[in-house]
């Protein structure tokens, strides 16, 4: 059973948060594992979703670009286990930066209540479902009284003042009540969950049936989503599996979304394909060696172009700006509807932002940044020209370089060259027509966003 939430980061109960109410997902993790340094492999949805089900990077098979359609796409693991004789269920969001044939899935409804009665296909079955609940545009203050604020009772809605605000976002009421409204979404999606592991457990099939929780990315707030912080791409990942796994386990091992499909098929005794770049890091096939880092980046989002490419290690994130002369705060349409954003962009254009705030609006972006993740959970201190640092810089920088090579990493190749390729379709006129500039007193770097590498 693969359950894949939306837009969540590491603001879970069992990974240390007071604020959040989320029994059923904590109570899950009680049963298993809870891995420390489970990283996707991209900041945003499609490009995670696609190394999540091709295992293998987004960059490599071309659908790294926020949106992008890879036009004739490898094989998703689904279809191996389909081959191999499973029934998948894949009931709601597919997203991936493609379109998956009809081969990939043998049904796509609701199976909650099936798997409740009993009436699911009688042979070994994945079943996938996605929660929207706590997608970004849910903390949109009238997304949230429509969608959200109706399921919950005045008395379960989250105390602004009791959430806590990262050091890179101000400490405000519009930011609190952002992310007091995310808490909310997150109690439903508990309940959500809740609702798919009883319906495991009435079927009779819970002790022989594998549960992975996990989310697509980091919570839909400025330099968390789209952003390649451990606030973007550190993410949850739960793992029960009876008699397996002894309860309340803690992995700090490094594991990447591109792992999964490959570790799914092996637990399944099927095949994993040559062509894949994660390993098994589950069963009695685990690949004997950890891995030393989880790889992850970022294109274009939407209107916005971009190239970052990050490694993160049980300790360290290093990241490399491919373009440092664009500023981080490019304008992105979608993102402009979140009130944080435009608090953030008021008040650094008012000067009322402490430093770590304020970087995020600078002009251009270091070439090179680098964070102690345990000392600095926030990754708010860079540091790349610290002298002490110097070994841990170069190691990572060469590791993530050599990473790229061996990948084959398309990112360093302008959109259009794909296009030309025929390995996506052409959607740049799309994204162009969202380009705006900012109002003048908000303005950071050009007077528009970039959407193509020679541009940029």
């Amino acid at each position: 059973m693969l359950l894949v939430a939306e837009d969540t980061s590491r603001t879970l109960g069992c990974y240390g948060d007071a604020t959040a109410h989320t029994p059923a997902i904590d109570g899950l993790a009680a049963e298993g594992a809870r891995y420390t340094t489970a990283c996707s492999s991209a900041p945003v949805c499609a490009p995670s979703r696609s190394a999540l089900v091709l295992g293998q990077y987004q960059w490599t098979v071309g659908s790294h670009h926020m949106r992008s359609t890879v036009l004739r796409p490898p094989r998703l693991f689904t279809e191996e286990l389909r081959d191999a004789g499973y029934y998948v269920n894949w009931s709601n969001k597919t997203d991936f930066n493609f379109e998956p044939p009809a081969s990939f899935a043998d049904d796509r409804h609701d199976w909650f209540d099936d798997l409740a009665a009993g009436k699911l296909n009688d042979r070994p079955w994945l079943l996938f479902h996605n929660f929207s609940v706590t997608h970004e545009s849910k903390m949109w203050p009238e997304e949230w009284e429509t969608n959200v604020a109706p399921h919950l009772a005045r008395g379960e809605r989250c105390d602004p003042a009791a959430v806590t605000v990262p050091a890179y976002l101000p400490d405000t009421p519009a930011v609190r009540a952002d992310i007091a409204r995310h808490y909310d979404c997150l109690r439903l999606q508990d309940r959500q969950i809740a609702r798919a592991l009883d319906a495991l457990d009435r079927s009779g099939q819970r002790d022989n049936t594998i549960v992975l929780y996990l989310s697509d990315h980091g919570r839909g707030l400025v330099r968390e989503k789209r952003w390649c912080y451990d606030a973007g791409v550190n993410l949850p990942l739960i793992i029960r599996w009876p008699g397996k796994i002894a309860p309340g386990t803690v992995a700090d091992e490094p594991v990447s979304w591109v792992d999964i499909a490959p570790t799914l098929l092996s637990l399944c005794g099927i095949p994993v394909p040559d062509a894949y770049q994660g390993r098994v890091f589950l069963g009695e096939n685990r690949a004997p060696a950890e891995r030393a880092y989880c790889f992850s980046g970022r294109d274009r989002m939407d209107e916005a172009y971009d190239r970052v490419r990050t490694a993160r290690s049980r300790r360290f994130r290093y990241i490399r700006n491919f373009f440092p002369q664009l500023p981080y705060a490019q304008r992105n349409r979608y993102m402009e509807k979140q009130e944080t954003t435009r608090e953030v962009r008021e008040l650094g254009a008012a000067g009322k932002l402490a430093p770590a705030q304020t970087a995020w609006l600078a002009e251009t972006k270091p070439p090179e940044e680098l964070y102690d993740c345990l000392a600095d959970p926030d990754n708010v201190r860079n540091l790349a020209a610290d002298p002490a640092h110097a070994a841990t810089l170069a190691e990572m920088r060469a590791a993530l370089e050599a990473f790229l090579d061996e990948s084959g990493d398309k990112g360093r190749l302008p959109e259009r060259e794909l296009i030309a390729q025929g390995l996506v379709a052409d959607r740049l006129d799309e994204y162009a027509a969202r380009i705006e500039p900012l109002p003048a007193r908000l303005r950071v770097g050009p007077e528009r966003t970039v959407l193509e590498m020679p541009e940029a």
